[in-house]
Order: structure tokens, then sequence, then C-alpha cells
């Protein structure tokens, strides 16, 4: 850690910051102390109130009451661009950039008029390439956003703000795109900024990481602060106890599998993007009744095209898909509601773009794909009072937060969103389960949740195909994992795989090429 002074002020310094929307308090009487030249976490289960705190902290949000101090000088922040100018950086979970601008574009937007633009473009240029070089943040500044894999997004967002000239760096679960190595780059640039003299705070769900990197941690629980620790005098276990409110379970408790008949089956799948280029490259496998296989990989390298391509969201160019010993029409025009009717439910990765309409309440939410079943029909109209119902028991059931079936789903933490999605797939009594990263951005106490529920639906029976970019959710619920690169499923694995030897497969060294670096 970068030494300070015993009179140095803190770099941040939180009084009594209260936020409510409506009925909900999101943010109760909160103190926060965050060093100069530190790295501070802040944990907490999803709708703790973490993100809340630090968009009051970037002006996002006004907070009701309370007190900001930056470096030791009380402030407010009405906007963003007054928390660019105090020095404060955001890199949001869900990344905030146009897609059809270059990287260079989303660098200075928002700059306009100031001093960096009327340096020119071309010293913008080499300022952001020094960024880059500094840093090992590589990225091709001309390319568009939409062009790039979600890990070199991240990147964009990073160097914005270092661009900015940000001393304080707020990032919002920073790792759930990378692979194992990647994160550890990023953890060597935290390391880096920190030693500057920057400071950085990172919110995350992933108590190793906070154990790993991090100088102090603060935990949050229902909108209040209840604890703030040194790093080096607290435990993975102490964290977890004091995020939840009681002790957690930090392994997946599983018995073997009892794997049946197949129920899904893949042979020589292709698949091409909107741009003509090979996504999914002659991939085949299949997914027995009772097992979990996992797909493994750094994200832009056809999972997410593979999962689209059997959902029926996206065609393939060649290859069979059988779904319970019945083709899926996957090179013409797969009815994705005609595979929810035969018993494929689907998690999608993206949950905002696939799994919910952010406009609609929860209950809305929670049986979309399936409004028609007569469940929740009589004729040619919903039943609402049975539709209530059954959101009110998914909620109870999933712990959905706040436990509120009108409110708008853009109204819960991202979390939560995802266990609605969860909820209307899982309760759907499957054939076949795609999940799609089922806990990014979820919390300790939820993914406990979610994983013993997966669990519970391979002992039921049923055939899970599992996408994830969390090695260790990966290497704890899969019975079988494949790992892919460029579009081709270049190894699969039993559940003893070592981290390293999946990361080298993930890298794209082969079984054959990566046998001598494995000894």
């Amino acid at each position: 850690m970068a030494k300070q002074s015993s009179s140095s002020p803190p770099a941040i310094k939180l009084s009594g910051i209260s936020k409510s929307f409506g009925p909900v308090q999101a943010n109760k009487d909160i103190d926060l102390v965050v060093e100069k030249g530190s790295i501070h976490g802040i944990i907490g289960e999803n709708g703790a109130g973490k993100s809340t705190l630090m968009s009051i902290l970037y002006g996002f949000y006004h907070a009701d009451s309370g007190t900001i101090a930056i470096n030791g000088k009380e402030m407010k922040i009405p906007d963003s661009q007054a928390a660019i100018a105090a020095g404060i950086g955001m890199v949001h979970q869900h990344f905030m950039l146009v897609d059809n601008f270059t990287v260079l574009e989303n660098v200075i937007l928002g700059a306009e008029g100031g001093a960096i633009l009327n340096r020119g473009i071309a010293k913008a240029k080499t300022e952001l390439q020094r960024l880059e070089d500094e840093y090992s943040l590589d990225v091709d500044i001309d390319t568009l956003i939409e062009e790039l894999p979600v890990g070199l997004q991240q990147r964009v967002e990073i160097l914005k703000a270092l661009f900015r000239n940000a001393d304080i760096l707020i990032l919002d679960e920073p790792t759930g795109v990378l692979t194992p190595a990647e994160a550890d780059h990023l953890f060597r640039i935290f390391r880096q900024l920190r030693d500057e003299g920057k400071t950085i705070i990172l919110i995350t769900h992933k108590l190793r990481e906070i154990m790993a990197i991090t100088d102090s941690v603060s935990v949050m629980r229902r909108g209040e602060m209840v604890a703030t620790r040194k790093t080096s005098e607290t435990s993975v276990e102490e964290l977890a106890e004091l995020m939840v409110g009681r002790r957690v379970l930090l392994r997946v408790d599983k018995g073997e599998a009892n794997p049946g008949e197949d129920k899904l089956v893949v042979e020589n799948l292709t698949v091409k993007d909107e741009r003509g280029v090979v996504m999914v490259d002659d991939v085949s496998f299949s997914v027995k009744a009772g097992e979990i296989v996992g797909i493994a990989g750094v994200a832009g390298n056809g999972q997410s095209e593979l999962m689209a391509a059997i959902s029926g969201i996206m065609r393939a160019e060649t290859g069979r898909v059988l779904l319970d010993g019945k083709p899926i029409h996957v090179t013409g025009h797969a009815d994705p509601a005609l595979l929810r009717q035969r018993g494929m439910a689907h998690v999608p990765e993206d949950r905002h773009h696939m799994g919910l309409v952010l406009p609609f309440s929860e209950k809305e939410n929670s049986i979309l794909g399936y409004q028609n079943d007569e469940t929740y029909t009589s004729g040619q109209f919903l039943q609402m009072a049975a539709i209530d119902a059954d959101a009110r028991a998914k909620i109870k059931q999933y712990d959905i937060r706040p436990p509120n079936p009108d409110l708008k789903a853009s109204s819960f933490s991202g979390g939560n969103q995802q266990k609605i999605v969860l909820s209307r797939e899982m309760e759907r009594d499957p054939v076949v389960l795609l999940v799609g990263q089922p806990t990014r951005g979820v919390d300790v106490g939820a993914i406990e949740f979610i994983h013993k529920r997966i669990i519970e639906m391979r002992d039921a029976g049923k055939a899970v195909l599992l996408v994830s970019v969390e090695l260790d959710e990966i290497r704890s619920l899969a019975d079988r994992t494949l790992v892919m690169f460029a579009g081709k499923i270049v190894g699969e694995r039993g559940p003893e795989a070592s981290e390293g030897e999946l990361g080298l497969l993930m890298a794209g060294v082969t079984d054959n090429d990566g046998a001598e670096a494995r000894q």
C-alpha cells in the first residue's frame, strides 16, 4: 500500500449517507472511510445497497441526507461530470459504452469542449497509447465497441477513467468477464495504480478476490454498513457470515452423478455471426439426463452463439441438434416457444437484452415465454390473480428483493434480476436446462442457493448445460467440462481438473500442445 502521512486526509469520507426509492431504503445512515493509495473492497448481498452508495459518490444519484468529503474537502457531487472533475472514475458492471462508436470515440466522449479535445485527436491517440502501454491494456483504438468481446470492452472503460486522470477508481464486479489469467493481470494493474498513489474501490461478490487484492474491506447488509475490516485480519468465512447474517456453505455439496440416456445431442454444429464469421466451428457433444456438462472459455469464443443456436434464437449453418431424441431445426427457423413446450428451458447469459423486459413488472417478467400456459390464462385473457400468486411464490422461494411483484424489473439489483429469470426457467420442470452465467453479479448467499437448485435439477434427472466464465463454478458444478477456444471444443475434463489445466485450454493450449506445460 502507498504510504500516507498520519495527517493525510482520507481519499473518501462518507458520513450519514441515506437514500430511499419510494418505500425502499437502499442506504441507511452509512459512514465509510477509504484511505488514499489503498484498495478498498465493498461487499454485500444483492440489494444491500453497494451500487447505490457508489452511484451517489459518482453523482448518478443524490443522497437524501449525509455528506461527502474528497481528500478532506466536503463537496456536492450533483452529476458524473462533477465526479470526474473531482478525480473519480467508475467502471460499471454493465458497461456505459456506445456500441457503434470506436474505442477512441468512446474514450473522449463527454469531454467535448474540454482540455482533452483541445489537444487534438492526434495527441489524444498518443495519450491513449501511452496508457495502454503503461498498464498493458492493449486494445485497437479504431475498432468499434460492438466488435470487441466483453473483456476488451472492460479495458476501454478503465482507459476512459485513466484518460480523465482519475485518482479514485470505482469498479463494479470487474472480473466477471475475465479468465483467471486476465483477472491476475487486472490485479497487477490495480496494485500498480495503488503504488502510484491512486485509490481503488472494488465492488465484488468474490470473497477470495477480496482476500487476494484488497487492503481493507467494508461489509453492507440490507442497506446498512455492518463492519469494516483490515483484510489481513479477517477471513472468507467471517466476511460471508457478515454479508448474509448466518453461516454460509462456501463449497458445493453434491453427490456422484447418475447419468441416464442422452437428452441433448449436438452434432457437427457450425454457427456464423451476422458478419459471416464462424463462431461455432464443427462442435459435437451430448448431455445426459442427470448430469451437468459445463462449457468453459473466455467470453467471445463461441459459447454465446452455441447456446443461441441450441435454443433456437440463432440459425446454424450446418449440423444437427436433438432434444430428447427429436431434432431441432437449427439450420432453419427453430421456434423458441415450441422448444419451451418440448421441455427446453433457457437462462440467457445477458439478462438485460434477452432475459427480461426491464420496463415490465416483476410478475410480468416471471411468465415471459410462458404467458400462454393454461396456468395463467382463461380463454384469451390473462388471469392476473394467478400470475400474481405465482410471482409471489417464486419471490419467496428465491428470496427476490424487494418482495414486490408489481415493481418494474429495472428497479431490482442485477442479482435479483437474475433470480427472476432463474425462477421462471427452473420452475418449469424442463427436460433440458440451458444456463448461461447463472451467478453473474450474484452475491454469496444467492450463489449458494442457485448452486443447490442446479444440483437438485441434476439429481431430479434433468440434463443441464452450463456456460460460465467462473472457473470455480464450472469446477464445482460440472460432472464433465468442455473447453471452447476460437469456436472449437479443444478439450474435455472431469471434475478433478485443476484451474491451471483448464486455464491452459481456455488460452488455446490444446491437449497435445499443453502436455509438456502441464507436467
